[in-house]
């Protein structure tokens, strides 16, 4: 792998934090991802089950996890299941794991290959009374590709008809969206990454660029820092198009008195950043360019001090809803009076501000989180307001990634410049 070797403390302590969460006499079975088709003989590069990962730390396909906390033979507590070499694979993809490499990498004791799960599995299975599944149950997922953990719910189901089944997604849920030290230095690394990036950018937009070149300078900066690459889609909006949310086509030519919104992350060892930042093309601010800036990066800067212990990202983002209303009255796009008409159920702001101010960022960009949970110390969450008012083609979103503790929330992304004064004097070195 690109990145640096990780402790496995890492995975030991979260398979222990696992292993609390399940009933009496269980066993819970992890799987890999597979390789995404492209079309012929073509694949998408392979991109680990983040539940697998998060509990083994092992980044191959064809990857197993079993657990089996009461299992009476303490060999089979917690078994690892790996893609056995041969000499073809070797020749033609290179050599996969050894079974001391997995065991160096994870912290289990117990190696065997994958070719082996189904016979020791049997055997472990009649052994419990209850069985834990996984699923995608994230809220946002399109769910149209079956996965392996589908196939294997469908043959376990078939195989043992008689068992319990359970759940796994509500505890990995719970389990995930709070990090331990380990993992908030690692979100702390590709954020120093996603840094580099975006300085890097401070140097090279003027305009005539094209927003591709400036996909291209992020996605070198992040590879050339062990990064994997991006970790979501780059946005590069230019003009008009940065009031399109989700725009990624970054297929124009950046012109001069045009702002750029550049939404972005790194990914390393799995973990991920998001940022947005938005920089004037040609280096300074327009007035009204300047005046939505700054209304923006004064709604983060209060947003950021809501994340805390106790507050909830429902009421959170009512909260910011408001202030993002009254810039929008203080910025005469909107009138007081209408707003005091406006419906409850549709209000005027929501045409100008219409997604959510934070979600959850870890192994995932949209990481696992329930949105009525209560923050707790230990979780890590973007916050990203923006302001997006299509009829002058200004469109402003600004975000940090921010870990809350039991005092101030901390600001893992505060060194990426954000400052309006300070982007332009960056932009501007040299000129």
């Amino acid at each position: 792998m690109k990145y640096h070797k990780i402790d496995s403390k890492l995975f030991v302590r979260n398979r222990q934090r696992f292993f609390k969460q399940l009933k009496a006499n269980s066993i819970a079975v992890f799987n890999s991802n597979d390789f995404m088709p492209t079309s012929a003989d073509g694949t998408h590069p392979f991109v680990q089950q983040t539940d697998t990962f998060y509990l083994s730390g092992i980044d191959q396909e064809e990857t197993v996890l079993v657990i089996c906390p009461d299992a009476p033979d303490e060999k089979q507590k917690e078994i690892l299941f790996i893609k056995e070499t041969n000499e073809q694979i070797a020749t033609w993809e290179g050599q996969k794991y050894t079974k001391e490499q997995a065991q160096d990498i994870s912290g289990i004791k117990t190696i065997h290959w994958t070719s082996e799960l189904y016979a020791i599995l049997r055997t472990l299975v009649v052994q419990s009374e209850n069985i834990y599944l996984n699923t995608n149950e994230h809220l946002r997922a399109a769910v149209a590709v079956e996965t392996r953990d589908m196939r294997f719910v469908r043959w376990c189901r078939q195989a043992f008809p008689l068992h319990n089944y359970e759940r796994l997604a509500p505890i990995m849920h719970d389990l995930r969206a709070v990090k331990s030290s380990l993992e908030i230095e690692l979100i702390k690394e590709v954020c120093g990454i996603t840094e580099k990036a975006f300085r890097r950018l401070l140097g090279f937009i003027q305009p005539g660029v094209w927003e591709y070149e400036v996909e291209a300078e992020i996605v070198h900066e992040f590879m050339r820092n062990r990064s994997r690459g991006p970790a979501f889609e780059t946005i590069v909006a230019s003009g008009i198009d940065s009031c399109t949310l989700h725009y990624v086509r970054n297929d124009k030519q950046c012109n001069d008195g045009d702002l750029i919104l550049i939404d972005f992350g790194a990914q390393y060892a799995n973990f991920t950043s998001d940022v947005t930042r938005t920089v004037p093309v040609n280096g300074k601010f327009s007035k009204r360019q300047k005046e939505v800036y700054n209304a923006v990066l004064k709604i983060q800067k209060v947003a950021i001090k809501m994340l805390k212990p106790g507050n909830t990202l429902e009421k959170y983002q009512k909260d910011v809803s408001k202030l993002v209303e009254a810039a929008l009255i203080r910025l005469g796009v909107l009138k007081k009076a209408e707003v005091k008409k406006q419906s409850e159920d549709s209000p005027l702001y929501k045409k100008f501000f219409p997604h959510g101010t934070s979600h959850h960022l870890g192994l995932d960009v949209h990481d696992y989180g329930d949105k009525y949970r209560k923050f707790v110390p230990g979780m890590v969450l973007t916050c990203e307001p923006g302001i997006y008012i299509r009829d002058e083609a200004i469109g402003v979103r600004i975000e940090n990634d921010i870990l809350i503790t039991k005092n101030e929330p901390i600001d893992l992304t505060e060194t990426i410049p954000r400052e309006a004064e300070e982007i332009e004097d960056l932009m501007n070195q040299g000129k």
